[in-house]
């Protein structure tokens, strides 16, 4: 077959325009287009393809290296087998970049808002073809795409008459029509959308002008493919509203004392019966390491493929035939499920007991089957590992694995073994491929039924992983176990937050083309059509804290350009080494501390340099120490005292960069410790100088440049729709990249990304977007309400337009009215919290406002418990609250 490829591109001096064919091995045949302009790029093939379609698309190059390549989410395609004997085929092209609407092509829409069958087109016998392909991806769930025009064979304007296209991509539309008729003739045409249940007299004609196409003379056997311009048309914006609410929290009649896979199920139902299309989870992985309480934090996952055990659903497994046990978990369950909070120590516990009961007596005929060996042919990489990791986790008491007497590190060579039925070893760990083939399949299960109810499923991808996780087990080249990550101080923690995660080996994932992160999201999108990234700043540069210490203070951006100490005093600060990178302590700063006890610290803990300042012991002088030497104390006064020599560590100027000592950091939040307080005004003034362009200004650049080798590759790995919490101390780089990428930024009214306003304006919300009120790390909005009566009533004044005092406590008509306000705004997505949702009703919502909160930020030993008090069964019935959220949504056009 001769092939002739044609594409407009206006390229710089030494770029070549290159055709990649996709071909059915794998492979990719490359093909370099000629110029004679550096626009008009063409290429003359004899090509024999190996495939029935081809797939294709096109990359810029400069010295055999790429520089740009299109938006390979839908690639060109050429249906082959269904034009016939083709002989010729020249392509008319047209370079694709990521559409701003790239988000109409995320399986979001495609597969839950906007669901249609894709279809081949016909072959229509034509011996000469013209084949023309148009995105069109505004168009709704029952409308397709005609093509009407000035020629009779296209209707004569006649949209009744006109022909009716064919999805065969992705919001992507064919038609062929008869080269024969149309060859070395001027075509004059339009798109034009009609709904099947309306009729073509609801037909919806493209805003554009006509379109026309000068066909050339054609020969038998001759096909001419033209890719068109999008199809615009004027339809408004898809807003949907949704729920927020953790697995866990989820509570049912049928519950086990913690949401599970088939209470998702049932909340699915209650999403869509409210005319909510999303429903929004927290991580679900596993986070087991100590079988105790400390593991309900979901964050802090041990696999980043595995599911955690406690969502089993074991109303959708068969029953235990044993009637005494049967009974014996009835009677646990009823009591779990009674409970006000979750036990997680109980529940677990009890689960993995019933599990290992069902796998003796189930285990064999499942390990068996044909569904269980395709799971496990397809995630063996990761499965594998993992089961093996439980069974020594369990035996050696403890996840350290560097405490384990041997299998410190992941050994490639033991698969073989841990793989083969027959082996010893097989039998420790078959309990575990069970238990991961239960909880993907109810997971996949309650993800096909979201799709049916037109629900979108919005998972959450943690930002770290357990330091002694399965993840850092297996592959500890992707990890820094020499430092923590976590957050810079803000409004929920004034000390930073350490989340204890190692940090990234961002060189090594790189060097790999980040396949750890791309095998992770393809894997979740499995279950997922959308996610949030959480705290995505970290891929930008994460808060990096010294292994030694508790608090965030000591952190530093990693990476960051680190400061010599020559370019400090080039701010005017007469910079001192050693006098501003360790801790300042003097008489008057411990007499400020410690008052009465200022005299029991110098003896105990310090040493004398000299007249005016003292040093830590050797054996206290880091926060892990000192968190050591106290370790137990539950007294407040004491962990006063204790907090107070925390302090006396965090006190310096500048912290020292990670990997160059003899460059330097700002130390966050400086301004409001001793060591600034002891400057004099000049050089508070030039610190101040320094530490705004540091932190807001010196790394914008580079650290955009950092962003863009890793997140692009993470975007383009799926087709889920891509959120961000994009949160806290905000770079000017960060929405740069987010806009480039087309990822959809988190808006807050009460942390608004304008500087100039106290509460953000619901109106200026940009529609790339998700709008909420509170999420899991914040207080809910009936606490939010009651915490600051001063900010609540300026709020109340300023934001709601109301006169007079704002009552307290929050009543239900005011929380429907905020609510009503944020549903609104212009924002793609508005998704609340289920405790929010309820704050409307207070014959439904908890007395007390405090019970409702799901995670405390600045208590790093926070127990996540929090359960939903109300059954969903029950809440479905619930008529006036399912119709009061309906209307809401209607009105406000989500």
């Amino acid at each position: 077959m001769k092939l002739n490829v044609n594409i407009k591109y206006n390229t710089a001096f030494g770029e070549d325009v290159v055709v990649n064919i996709l071909q059915e091995d794998g492979k990719v045949l490359q093909y370099r287009l000629k110029t004679l302009d550096g626009h008009e790029w063409t290429a003359e093939l004899d090509l024999t393809p190996k495939t029935k379609d081809l797939n294709y698309y096109y990359t810029i190059q400069r010295n055999e290296q790429v520089v740009r390549t299109e938006w390979k989410t839908i690639l060109h395609r050429v249906e082959l087998d269904t034009l016939g004997d083709v002989k010729s085929m020249h392509l008319y092209d047209r370079w694709n970049d990521m559409p701003e609407d790239s988000y109409l092509y995320s399986s979001a829409f495609t597969e839950c808002i906007n669901p249609r069958q894709l279809s081949r087109p016909e072959n229509r016998g034509y011996k000469k073809t013209v084949r023309l392909i148009v995105r069109a991806p505004q168009l709704r769930e029952d409308d397709v795409l005609y093509i009407a025009g000035a020629d009779e064979v296209l209707g004569s304007w006649q949209i009744d008459k006109g022909i009716a296209m064919t999805q065969h991509n992705y919001n992507e539309w064919i038609v062929d029509l008869d080269g024969a008729y149309f060859a070395g003739h001027h075509m004059e045409f339009k798109f034009a959308a009609c709904n099947q249940k309306k009729g073509k007299t609801s037909a919806i004609w493209e805003i554009a002008a006509n379109r026309y196409i000068d066909v050339p003379k054609m020969t038998a056997g001759q096909v001419e493919v033209y890719d068109m311009d999008m199809a615009f048309f004027d339809i408004w914006n898809r807003k949907l509203a949704g729920t927020l609410v953790p697995v866990f929290s989820l509570r049912s009649k049928t519950s086990f004392g913690v949401g599970d896979f088939g209470d998702l199920k049932k909340m699915i139902d209650f999403v869509a019966l409210t005319h909510q299309r999303v429903l929004q989870v927290l991580p679900i992985n596993d986070t087991t390491t100590t079988h105790t309480w400390t593991d309900s934090y979901p964050y802090s996952c041990i696999s980043i493929f595995a599911l955690h055990p406690q969502y089993a659903d074991f109303t959708a497994l068969p029953a235990l035939k044993d009637e005494k046990k049967r009974a014996h978990y009835e009677a646990l369950r009823q009591a779990l499920n009674a409970l006000k909070q979750i036990d997680y120590e109980k529940v677990n516990d009890t689960k993995i007991a019933y599990l290992k009961d069902l796998f003796a007596q189930e285990g064999k005929q499942v390990l068996a089957s044909a569904a269980f060996k395709k799971f496990f042919e397809e995630d063996k990489r990761w499965l594998v590992p993992y089961a093996y990791y439980c069974v020594l986790r369990d035996e050696n008491g403890t996840a350290d694995f560097s405490q384990w007497k041997d299998h410190n590190l992941w050994d490639e060579k033991d698969r073989k073994a841990l793989e083969d039925p027959k082996s010893a070893i097989y039998n420790k760990v078959a309990f575990w491929y069970y238990v991961q083939y239960i909880l993907n399949t109810q997971m996949a299960d309650a993800h096909d039924y979201a799709r049916k109810k037109g629900v979108i499923l919005k998972g959450d991808i943690p930002i770290g992983v357990n330091r002694y996780g399965c993840d850092v087990w297996m592959e500890p080249n992707y990890f820094n176990l020499n430092g923590q990550a976590g957050a810079p101080p803000d409004d929920f923690s004034v000390n930073g937050q350490n989340w204890g995660f190692p940090t990234y080996n961002w060189d090594a994932m790189i060097a790999d083309g980040c396949q750890w992160w791309i095998r992770r999201f393809q894997n979740m999108q499995k279950f997922f059509d959308a996610y949030r990234i959480d705290h995505v700043l970290g891929f930008f540069r994460i808060w990096e804290i010294p292994i030694n210490a508790v608090h965030g203070l000591l952190g530093q951006f990693a990476p960051a350009l680190g400061m010599t100490a020559d370019e400090i005093r080039g701010y005017g600060l007469n910079f001192q080494e050693e006098r501003f990178t360790e801790p300042f302590i003097t008489d008057w700063v411990l007499d400020r501390i410690f008052h009465d006890r200022a005299d029991e610290v110098r003896k105990q803990y310090l040493d004398r340099i000299d007249d005016e300042r003292y040093q830590m012991k050797p054996e206290y002088d880091t926060q892990k120490k000192i968190e050591k030497l106290f370790a137990g104390v539950t007294d407040q006064k004491e962990l006063d005292f204790r907090d107070g020599l925390y302090s006396l560590i965090s006190d310096v100027l500048f912290v020292r960069d990670r990997k160059d000592k003899n460059k330097f950091h700002p130390r966050i939040s400086a301004q409001f410790d001793f060591i600034y307080e002891s400057l004099y005004d000049n050089d508070k003034g030039a610190f101040n100088r320094l530490y705004n362009d540091y932190f807001y200004r010196r790394n914008n650049q580079f650290w955009y440049n950092e962003a863009m080798k890793k997140l692009p590759k993470l975007v383009a790995a799926t087709r889920m729709l891509v959120c961000a919490e994009d949160l806290g101390m905000v770079p000017d780089c960060v929405p740069w990249v987010m806009n480039e990428l087309k990822i959809l930024s988190l808006e807050l009214q009460s942390m608004p990304k304008d500087p100039h306003v106290r509460f953000g304006h619901l109106s200026r919300n940009p529609y790339r977007s998700v709008c909420t009120i509170s999420s899991h790390d914040m207080p809910t909005l009936r606490q939010w309400w009651d915490e600051d009566w001063d900010r609540t009533q300026e709020y109340y004044n300023t934001m709601l337009y109301r006169g007079g005092a704002a009552p307290h406590p929050l009543p239900g008509w005011l929380a429907k009215d905020i609510i009503a306000r944020h549903l609104t705004c212009p924002s793609m997505l508005c998704i609340l919290s289920i405790q929010d949702w309820l704050a409307m009703d207070e014959s439904l919502r908890l007395p007390d406002a405090n019970a409702e909160r799901i995670n405390i930020p600045a208590n790093p030993h926070h127990y996540w418990r929090y359960r939903v008090h109300l059954n969903i069964e029950d809440l479905i019935k619930n008529k006036h609250f399912v119709e009061e959220i309906s209307e809401l949504i209607q009105m406000a056009g989500r």
